[in-house]
C-alpha cells in the first residue's frame, strides 16, 4: 500500500499486541517475500513518534497546542469556508500523492474538494515526462505484462536499478532465466548484478537510443514484417536515422561503437523487452530519451515490448470528480511555490505526501509558506518536515487499520486490504466524511462507506467483492489491446508530439553547464522521505568520481560544501569509482528536520513545460568544495 512498484501481497497478523508480517507465498509477482523496507513495516508501524493527538495553532510562528478531533475539525472547517467565501473555491488547493495507494484512502479525499469546486494538482513529480512520451508513440504508457516475462530471453534495465526499487521484478527475471542488461549513468547494484553493463553519459539516452535504432535498420535485423503492419512513419524515420553520425553518438555517450553495434545485433537477435526507469526522464531529455527508447522493442517485433507503467483498473468513481459544479483548476504540481507566491493558494489541505521534503527548490517552497498567506492542514502518520509548517496537523491511521483495495503500477493484480488492528489515528476517508459533516454538507456521496465505495469500484471493472475478499488478491485479465495513436499504429513519427509543439522525431539537444550534474535517486530503504524517521538508516554522502575528487582536493570521508544557485548543505563525501566523472550523487528526500538539509535544498524546481510540466530534478548542477 505505500508508493511502491511491486505492491506486495503481504499477510500480516497481531501476536501479544506485536504486529508481525510476512510475504504471501501464494502470490504469482511478489512470491512470499519482502523486501529490507517490508521487512521493517512493524517497526514503522509500532514507532513512538505516531501522532496520537491534532495538533493545532493560529500561527505558524506559535508553538503546537493538543485539542480533540471535534475541536481541529471544527477548526479546519471554520477556516475552509472563511476562504472559500473570502477568496474563492480554487484558491483552495488539496495536495495528495502516492503515500498510501489505497484505492478509497487515496481518491475518497478529493471527493470532498469536486464537491467545493477547488483546484486539484496536475502531478509531474513522479513519471509524467515519461508518460507523455509514450503516449506520443504507443497512445499509452502501459507496457508488458510482467508475467509474460517467462516468454522472453532479455531485459534491459534502462535508467533504473530494480535491485532497490523493483527487487520482486529483478528476481521474477531472474527466475524465469532472462539475461539482463543495464543502460545507466552510475554502476548501480542492478548493474553489478547484471550480465551486460552499458555506462552512458548523462543526458545522452536519447542519442544512444537512436544509434541503436540505425545500427538495427541500417544492418536489415529489425523484424520486417510487423514494422509494416503497425509502424506510421517508417520511412521517414529511416530518413532521419541517416543523419545519425555513429561516431557522434560514441563520441557524445562514451560508448564504444563496437559496443554500440554488439547493443544492436544482440537486442533484435534476442527481442529484448526494455524495463524504462522513472528517474531517467525527471530531466530535461527525459521525455525525448524515452520516446526514443520506446521505438526500439517495435523496431525487434514487439508489441508492448517495454515495462513502464501498469492501469489495471478504472478507480475514477472513487475520485469522484461527477460531484463537480465547474471545471477543474489544476495547478501544476511542481509549480506548487509559484503559485502560492503569486496569492493563488490561500488552503493548502495535504494527505499522502511530505512535500517539505519531496519537492524541488526547498527554500523557496519554505518562504513561500512562512510569508504568504496560506493556512495549511497536513493529515499525516508522523510529524513530518510538511507538519511542521500547518496549522493544523491531523493523525492518520496507517493501512494495517483499515479497509481498502489496491493495485500495482507494475503487475495486473488487485489486492485486498483488510484491517489487523486500530492503533491510532483516522484514515483518510473517515476525516473527509468528518469536514463534510462540519460543513454541514448533506449530500450522501460524501458519507458513503469505504466497504461501498470498495464494491462499487469493483462491479465496474467486472471484479468480485467476494471472490476478492476469499483469496486476498485476484488478477484484472489484460483484454485486447490498441495502439491508441492518430494512427492507431505505433507513432515513429509522432503526430501528438507534432501538436504539442515538438519535433515528429526524438531530439538530442546537448546540456553543457558548469559544475557537477547532480542525480538524486531513491536510496535502498527509503521510498522517497518514507520510513527515514523509523528505520533511521540512510546514506547522507555526497558520491563523487576519484577524478572529480582529485581536482577539488577532496578525500573520502572529508567534509565538503555543495553549493549552487538554489542553496548549500554540508555532508562528507564517498569517493566511488561507480560514478563517472562529472557526475555527483545525493540520496533523495530524507528529512530535513532530522539531517538537516535534503537534496532539495539544491535541485531545480525548473519543469518541462511540453512534457507535462514533469520533473527536472537531474537537470541539477551544482559546485562542491572542501571544508
Amino acid at each position: 500500500m505505500r508508493d511502491c512498484y511491486d505492491t506486495c501481497s503481504i499477510i500480516s497478523e497481531l501476536k501479544e499486541g506485536v504486529l508481525r508480517v510476512k510475504g504471501n507465498p501464494s502470490h504469482p509477482i511478489t512470491r512470499g517475500f519482502l523486501c529490507p523496507k517490508g521487512a521493517l513495516l512493524s517497526k514503522w508501524f509500532h514507532s513512538e513518534e505516531r501522532l496520537k493527538t491534532p495538533l493545532v495553532r493560529e500561527d505558524l510562528r506559535e508553538d503546537f497546542k493538543e485539542t480533540g478531533w471535534k475541536e481541529a475539525i471544527n477548526f479546519v472547517a471554520a477556516r475552509l469556508s472563511e476562504t472559500i467565501q473570502k477568496h474563492g473555491s480554487e484558491s483552495v488547493l488539496v495536495y495528495n500523492y502516492a503515500g498510501d495507494r489505497g484505492v478509497v484512502n487515496y481518491a475518497f479525499p478529493l471527493r470532498l474538494f469536486h464537491y467545493l469546486n477547488a483546484s486539484m494538482l496536475d502531478y509531474g513529480i513522479c513519471d509524467r515526462a515519461g508518460q507523455e512520451a509514450l503516449r506520443d508513440v504507443y497512445g499509452t504508457a502501459v507496457g508488458m505484462d510482467p508475467e509474460d516475462l517467462k516468454n522472453q530471453k532479455l531485459i534491459v534495465y534502462w535508467g533504473v536499478n530494480p535491485f532497490w526499487t523493483n527487487l520482486h521484478g529483478f528476481m521474477l527475471a531472474k527466475r524465469y532465466g532472462l539475461e539482463k542488461w543495464v543502460v545507466d549513468v552510475v554502476k548501480t547494484e542492478t548493474a553489478k548484478k547484471s550480465e551486460k553493463f552499458f555506462q552512458i553519459r548523462p543526458n545522452t539516452d536519447v542519442l544512444f537510443a537512436l544509434g541503436v535504432a540505425r545500427v538495427i535498420v541500417e544492418s536489415n535485423i529489425y523484424d520486417r514484417e510487423f514494422v509494416e503492419k503497425n509502424v506510421y512513419g517508417f520511412e521517414k524515420f529511416v530518413e532521419y536515422l541517416s543523419t545519425i553520425d555513429l561516431d557522434f553518438v560514441a563520441k557524445e555517450t562514451g560508448i564504444q561503437g563496437e559496443k554500440i553495434e554488439e547493443f544492436a545485433f544482440e537486442y533484435a537477435e534476442k527481442k529484448g523487452v526494455i524495463h524504462i526507469g522513472y528517474g531517467l526522464q525527471r530531466s530535461f531529455m527525459g521525455g525525448e530519451a524515452v520516446r526514443a527508447i520506446a521505438i526500439l522493442p517495435t523496431l525487434v517485433g514487439h508489441k508492448f515490448g517495454f515495462i513502464y507503467d501498469m492501469k489495471t483498473i478504472d478507480k475514477s468513481y472513487a475520485e469522484g470528480e461527477f460531484l463537480r459544479t465547474r471545471p477543474v483548476k489544476r495547478i501544476p504540481q511542481m509549480k506548487l511555490a509559484e503559485f502560492i507566491e503569486n496569492g493563488d493558494i490561500k488552503f493548502l489541505y495535504i494527505y499522502n505526501a511530505n512535500p517539505l521534503a519531496s519537492l524541488p527548490n526547498q527554500n523557496r517552497l519554505r518562504k513561500a509558506i512562512m510569508k504568504n498567506d496560506v493556512f495549511v492542514v497536513v493529515h499525516d502518520i508522523f510529524l513530518t518536515d510538511t507538519a511542521l509548517y500547518a496549522h493544523v496537523v491531523l493523525p492518520a491511521s496507517t493501512f494495517f487499520e483499515r479497509l481498502d483495495i489496491a493495485d500495482s503500477y507494475y503487475h495486473r493484480y488487485v489486492a485486498l486490504n483488510e484491517p489487523v488492528t486500530q492503533l491510532c489515528g483516522k484514515s483518510n476517508s473517515e476525516v473527509t466524511r468528518l469536514l463534510a459533516k462540519a460543513l454541514d454538507i448533506k449530500n450522501p456521496c460524501l458519507y458513503e462507506s469505504d466497504e461501498d465505495v470498495i464494491r462499487k469500484i469493483l462491479e465496474k471493472n467486472g471484479l468480485s467483492f467476494e471472490e476478492l475478499k476469499e483469496r486476498g488478491f485476484v488478477k484484472v485479465e489484460e483484454k485486447e489491446r490498441f495502439y491508441n495513436t492518430p494512427s492507431g499504429k505505433v507513432e515513429f513519427y509522432s503526430q501528438r508530439a507534432v501538436g504539442r509543439g515538438l519535433p515528429p522525431f526524438p531530439q538530442y539537444n546537448p546540456l553543457k553547464r558548469k559544475g557537477l550534474q547532480l542525480l538524486s535517486p531513491t536510496w535502498k530503504l527509503t521510498i522517497t522521505s518514507q520510513y527515514h524517521n523509523t528505520y533511521n538508516i540512510i546514506d547522507p554522502y555526497l558520491h563523487i568520481s576519484p577524478q572529480d575528487a582529485d581536482e577539488r582536493g577532496i578525500k573520502d570521508n572529508d567534509e565538503v560544501e555543495v553549493f549552487n544557485e538554489y542553496g548549500n548543505i554540508k555532508t562528507r563525501a564517498k569517493v566511488s569509482e561507480d560514478v563517472p566523472s562529472g557526475i555527483v550523487v545525493l540520496y533523495k528526500a530524507f528529512w530535513p528536520k532530522l539531517l538537516g538539509w535534503n537534496v532539495n535544498f539544491l535541485t531545480t524546481d525548473e519543469t518541462v513545460e511540453k512534457y507535462g510540466n514533469g520533473s527536472a530534478y537531474h537537470s541539477t548542477w551544482v559546485e562542491v568544495r572542501k571544508i
